[in-house]
């Protein structure tokens, strides 16, 4: 952050005056009231919808039936007032000017909105398969793009309108935003994970070792090239190479408060993150789909190795899904079931986000021992305690894990609930969306691109480019054929 540079990723002790318990405590509480579902109890239908779009008029509406009353604007406002009080809330306790943070909430809620919006319009976002449904010719089909929009409108507000960036600080705080939303983020990758467990048995295993064997070469490789070759700090190196190995932004902050990394290493990291998988989704779909349509379910393990952020991956997958389909009944006469290079890639991306966690934890211990190393190479006496590696591990994660072990174990004891509990994710999955873009508007708004520079953004961009472009995209390609060559999708009608 460049306001404050010297902020560590340090939150202030006790349940209700920390950035990390808030996202917890939001996180759960979305979630509960999704999980009503599985009741038969409607509580988040008024949840504004974000829609592809060429009719504006249809661009947004509430994601259910029986609150079609309030219309796309009602559901906005509703969604607007439930999340003002909610942060508002936090935002006490914390101790920021309540008046404050709800002028500058409202700035940042209503123009993410806008963003988004404007991110769904059918040429940006529609993919293939719905392209004659919109009346359109072609698509650029970026479902990320609203990220990027609202991390380019905060760029401009942020280095332009400096005055107003100051205006609105008070509610510009990208950390709370997305760990709040990793936290929703569980409950939809827990569905995902109960549902993939009554798929092929083999798909999932051969993702899992997938996973594991990417990134066991993907982490130490880029660190190696962040220390060695373009000599940044540990504090740099770890969180850039858990974001570009694990799962991008997530990865980055979760690392950078594992390791209690000043706030502007994750933030700095998220913005090239987020332009590189723009980048990515532009390209390998099309890639994919013109050297593997023959092997559908390498293509979609590639995209959920590849890609580096959850919808970037999935609408990766999809995209491919998509192009892999029609070019293999236009060329070779084969139709195959719709799904399954998709489900390839989330799989994937599925075990990515829970390694989140584990890496999170390993790394917490392997810096309190770092640490305690350097001061007893001072003279001082130093003791490793389970206290301090507590301290460090990030408290979001536990709500992360919470909520994935709790809806995950609910899935699979109780099968009956599963389609029930997957329409209350997609619901939270809808405020958890809101929630990414608030981070990404406040990331442009905090981001001073000269004093970026001056800490080392050209760096950064170099190791990106040199770690994707090099070798991760390769090897994630290697991986994917390795264990899915071979492996080819049910046919329509067999």
């Amino acid at each position: 952050m460049t306001a404050e540079p010297h902020e560590l990723l340090v939150q202030k002790p006790g349940f209700f005056r920390s950035e990390d318990w808030w996202a917890v405590w939001l996180g759960l509480l979305i979630v509960a009231l999704g999980a009503g579902q599985a009741a038969g109890v409607d509580l988040l239908g008024w949840v504004a919808k974000y829609n592809v779009w060429s009719d504006i008029g249809k661009a947004v509406a509430p994601n259910s039936k029986e609150f079609a009353f309030l219309g796309g604007f009602g559901s906005m406002l509703a969604t607007y007032l439930f999340l003002l009080s909610l942060t508002t809330a936090g935002a006490y306790f914390m101790g920021s000017s309540v008046k404050r943070f709800v002028a500058g909430f409202t700035i940042l809620y209503w123009v993410t909105v806008a963003a988004n919006t404007a991110g769904n319009f059918a040429y940006l976002a529609a993919t293939p398969n719905n392209l004659e449904k919109f009346g359109i010719g072609w698509s650029l089909g970026l479902g990320e793009l609203g990220f990027v929009i609202a991390l380019v409108l905060g760029l401009i507000i942020g280095n332009f309108f400096p005055k107003t960036a100051a205006f609105l600080s008070t509610a510009t705080k990208p950390e709370w935003y997305i760990k709040t939303g990793i936290v929703i983020l569980g409950m939809t990758i827990a569905i995902k994970t109960v549902g993939a467990m009554g798929l092929a048995s083999t798909v999932i295993f051969r993702g899992i070792c997938a996973v594991v064997e990417a990134y066991l070469i993907y982490w130490p490789v880029v660190y190696i090239i962040a220390r060695k070759f373009f000599k940044f700090t540990p504090e740099w190196a770890a969180p850039m190479a858990s974001g570009i190995s694990i799962c991008g932004v997530a990865a980055a902050i979760a690392t950078g408060s594992a390791i209690r990394a000043r706030a502007i290493v994750p933030t700095v990291l998220s913005s090239v993150i987020i332009v590189f998988v723009a980048v990515e989704l532009l390209i390998l779909p099309w890639i994919a789909t013109t050297f593997f349509a023959d092997d559908p379910l390498v293509a979609g393990a590639w995209m959920g190795l590849a890609v580096k952020s959850d919808g970037g991956a999935i609408a990766s997958g999809a995209i491919t899904d998509s192009l892999i389909r029609a070019k293999a009944l236009a060329e070779y006469g084969v139709n195959y079931q719709e799904g399954w290079t998709l489900m390839a890639a989330t799989t994937a991306k599925v075990f990515i986000d829970v390694f989140i966690g584990i890496w999170a934890f390993v790394l917490a211990v392997v810096w309190s021992v770092y640490q305690i190393g350097a001061k007893r190479s001072e003279g001082k006496s130093y003791k490793v305690s389970f206290r301090e590696i507590g301290d460090r591990f990030p408290k979001f994660l536990i709500g992360f894990l919470v909520v994935f072990g709790g809806v995950f174990l609910w899935g699979i004891t109780n099968p009956d609930i599963v389609k029930a509990a997957g329409a209350g994710a997609g619901q939270a999955n809808l405020l958890r969306s809101i929630f990414f873009g608030l981070c990404f508007f406040s990331i442009g708004l905090i981001t001073n691109v000269r004093k970026l520079w001056a800490e080392g953004l050209g760096r950064i961009v170099g190791v990106y480019a040199i770690a994707l472009f090099g070798f991760i995209l390769w090897v994630g390609l290697g991986i994917s054929y390795l264990f899915y060559h071979g492996i080819l999708p049910p046919v329509v009608g067999s």
